[in-house]
C-alpha cells in the first residue's frame, strides 16, 4: 500500500481490537496487504445477501449496519466507528454478508481480502485467537439485544441505545455529550425495535424536561444521570416537570 495515498500512524492497529498482541513487525506486514477504500456518504461498502469477499477497518468516518428482513423491514443494528472492524466475520465463515454496511458520512476504510486475511492468520495466530474472542463478544452483544428487545420496557431500550451511543461516538461539549454523527428518530426506532411515533413522542417528552435535545440528525444529552436513571430503571433523583411544562 502506497502510504502517501493513505498516510497511516504506526501504532493504528495495534488500537485495533482485532490486531492486539501483534509484534510491530507483524502489523507492518498485515498493514503492506491491505488497500485504501473510500465511500461517500449514503453509498455502501457492501449490501446484504453479496458475497463476503472483503473485510474492512474504518479509518475515518461513520459506517451503519443494517439487516432487511424477509417481510420487508429495515433493522439498524449498530454504527461503526473509526478503529473497529466490519464485514469480517462473515468473510471468515467464507458465508454472504448478513447485513449491508452504508456510510453515513464520507468514510475511508482499510481493507483485506478474505484469501489475503486467511493467509495472514495461519501465520500470525494471534489473529486467529483476537477474530474468536470478537465473534463471541458479538454474539454477547446479540444476546443483550435480544434480551432487551424481548423484556425491557421501550423507553429503557431508547434510553439505553442513546446511552451506548454516547460512550462510543460521543463528544463532551459545554451543554453536555454529543452523539456526533447522523441519527435519525428513524434510525434509533430501527435500532430499538420499535415505532418512529413512539421514539419521536419520548425525544419530545425528554427534550421537553431538560434531558436530552434532539436535532434533526444530532442528539444532545445534557443531564446522562437522569437518561442513565431511566435506562436502569431507578427512581428519579429529583422530580422532572411533566410534559409540556
Amino acid at each position: 500500500m502506497d502510504p502517501a495515498e493513505l498516510p497511516v500512524p504506526p501504532d493504528f492497529l495495534q488500537q485495533v481490537r482485532f490486531f492486539q498482541g501483534l509484534s510491530e513487525a507483524e502489523a507492518a506486514a498485515v498493514l503492506d496487504a491491505a488497500w485504501p477504500r473510500r465511500v461517500a456518504r449514503d453509498g455502501f461498502f457492501f449490501h446484504q445477501h453479496d458475497t463476503a469477499t472483503t473485510l474492512y477497518v474504518l479509518r475515518q468516518g461513520q459506517v451503519k449496519l443494517s439487516q432487511l428482513t424477509p417481510e420487508g423491514h429495515q433493522v439498524l443494528l449498530r454504527y461503526v466507528g473509526p478503529g473497529e472492524m466490519f464485514g469480517g466475520i462473515a468473510v471468515l465463515a467464507q458465508s454472504a454478508y448478513p447485513v449491508s454496511a452504508q456510510a453515513v458520512e464520507d468514510s475511508l476504510a482499510l481493507a483485506w481480502d478474505g484469501e489475503r486475511m486467511a493467509r495472514l492468520m495461519e501465520r500470525y495466530p494471534r489473529l486467529a485467537l483476537n477474530a474468536l474472542r470478537l465473534v463471541a463478544a458479538r454474539f454477547r452483544e446479540l444476546q443483550d439485544r435480544y434480551r432487551e428487545l424481548a423484556t425491557e420496557r421501550v423507553e429503557r431500550r431508547v434510553a439505553r441505545a442513546l446511552l451506548r451511543l454516547a460512550r462510543h461516538r460521543g463528544r463532551k461539549v459545554p451543554a453536555g455529550v454529543l452523539i456526533d454523527l447522523p441519527l435519525s428518530r428513524q434510525d434509533l426506532a430501527e435500532l430499538t425495535g420499535t415505532t418512529l411515533y413512539t421514539v419521536s413522542r419520548l425525544l419530545s417528552r425528554w427534550d421537553q424536561q431538560g434531558l436530552l435535545h434532539a436535532g434533526r440528525e444530532r442528539v444532545l444529552i445534557r443531564t446522562p444521570h437522569e437518561l442513565e436513571r431511566i435506562a436502569e430503571d431507578l427512581p428519579p433523583s429529583a422530580p422532572l416537570p411533566p410534559a409540556g411544562e
